[in-house]
C-alpha cells in the first residue's frame, strides 16, 4: 500500500464529482424517457392489431438481443450518415456525443422498462378492465385511469431496480470520451498515472451508490406489498 498515492483522489474530487453529475443526469433523463417509450411499446404490445403489436415485437425482442455499447457505436457512427442521405447534406449531420448518448440509452432502455409495463398491466386484474370498459371507459381511457396507476404502483420496485441497471450502464459512454463518471476517472488516471487508485476509488462509489439504491428498493418492495 506504500505505493498508493491517496492524494490523487482528493485532487481529482471536482472533476469527478462533475463526471459523477453527468452519469445521474443521464440516468434520471434516460429512465423518464425510457418509462414513457416503454409504456407505448408495452400497450402497442397488448394490442390485438398486428399493425401494433408486431413492431413493437420486433422492436423489444431486437434491442434486447444487441449489446449496449453496439447500440452506442450505431447510434454515434451511423445515424448522422443515414441523416446526412435522408436530407441530403453536404455532410454527416452532428448530433454530438452527449445528445447521442442519451437517445440511445432512452431507446435501449425502453425495450427493457416495456417489458416491466407489460407485466405490471397483465398482473391488473381482467375484472378491473370490464369494470372500466363497463362504465363507457374507451381502451386508452381505461388504461390511462384505471390500469396503468395500478401497474405502475406494482411495478415501481422493479422499474427503480432496472433503474440501478440503468445507471451502471451509463459507464459505457466513455467508449465515445464523455466525461461521466468513469470517463473523468480514465482521463485523471492516465493524466496523472494513478491508474490503480483512481479504478479502485470509482468501483467504491458505484458500489456504494447501488447498494444504498438496492436496500431502499428492498423497503419499498416490502411498503408497496404491505398495501397490497
Amino acid at each position: 500500500m506504500g505505493g498508493i498515492d491517496f492524494d490523487v483522489i482528493q485532487r481529482s474530487l471536482p472533476f469527478l464529482w462533475k463526471g459523477l453529475q453527468f452519469s445521474i443526469q443521464l440516468t434520471l433523463t434516460a429512465m423518464v424517457g425510457g418509462i414513457i417509450l416503454g409504456t407505448l411499446l408495452a400497450m402497442m404490445r397488448l394490442s390485438s392489431f398486428k399493425l401494433l403489436n408486431l413492431p413493437a415485437t420486433v422492436y423489444v425482442n431486437g434491442i434486447r438481443s444487441i449489446p449496449l455499447v453496439l447500440v452506442i457505436f450505431w447510434f454515434y457512427f451511423l445515424v448522422p450518415l443515414i441523416l446526412q442521405s435522408v436530407t441530403g447534406a453536404p455532410a454527416p449531420v452532428h448530433v454530438g456525443p452527449e445528445k447521442s448518448a442519451l437517445i440511445t440509452f432512452i431507446l435501449f432502455q425502453a425495450a427493457y422498462y416495456s417489458e416491466i409495463m407489460r407485466a405490471g398491466i397483465q398482473s391488473v386484474s381482467r375484472g378491473q378492465v370490464a369494470a372500466a370498459y363497463a362504465l363507457g371507459l374507451t381502451y386508452f381511457q381505461s388504461m390511462a385511469q384505471v390500469i396503468l396507476p395500478q401497474a405502475f404502483r406494482n411495478m415501481i420496485p422493479i422499474l427503480l431496480t432496472q433503474t440501478i441497471v440503468l445507471f451502471q450502464d451509463t459507464s459505457l459512454v466513455y467508449v465515445l470520451s464523455i466525461t461521466d463518471l468513469l470517463g473523468a476517472a480514465v482521463k485523471t488516471a492516465q493524466r496523472d498515472g494513478r491508474l490503480v487508485e483512481m479504478y479502485v476509488f470509482v468501483a467504491l462509489i458505484y458500489f456504494l451508490l447501488s447498494y444504498t439504491l438496492s436496500e431502499l428498493v428492498k423497503r419499498l418492495q416490502t411498503r408497496v406489498a404491505v398495501i397490497r
